[in-house]
């Protein structure tokens, strides 16, 4: 009976996600079709904080070179998720831009590291 249930919602969810309603999100979106679970979601979450806190705090002390931010966030994202997906994800995530500066900082660093 578990095991209907979960099927039935994961076909619920995929119907939504084909709907297009979770284009406005694309980073709620990666997590649906990640199958991020609730934990996971949870360590993101508190990565970005932990980053963001120290973005700032780097920033203000004059730091120009942010690549430990980023060793660190390639490094801690759960195996499910890719940090460049994340990354772009987030930036495209209208809703929600409280990490705005330090996802395109992370950007613009991985950029200038491949090319």
């Amino acid at each position: 009976m578990e095991e209907e249930k979960k099927s039935t919602l994961s076909f619920h969810l995929q119907l939504i996600a084909e709907t297009g309603v979770l284009d406005k999100y694309p980073f709620r979106k990666l997590l649906i079709e990640r199958n991020v679970n609730e934990e996971e979601y949870a360590a993101v979450l508190k990565l970005f904080q932990r980053l963001n806190k120290l973005f700032l705090e780097q920033k203000e002390e004059g730091l120009l070179d942010y690549t430990s931010l980023l060793l660190e966030f390639v490094g801690m994202l759960p195996e499910k998720l890719h940090y460049w997906e994340v990354l772009l994800a987030l930036r495209e995530e209208k809703e929600d831009d409280t990490y705005k500066n330090l996802v395109d900082e992370l950007i613009l660093l991985d950029m200038k590291n491949r090319y």
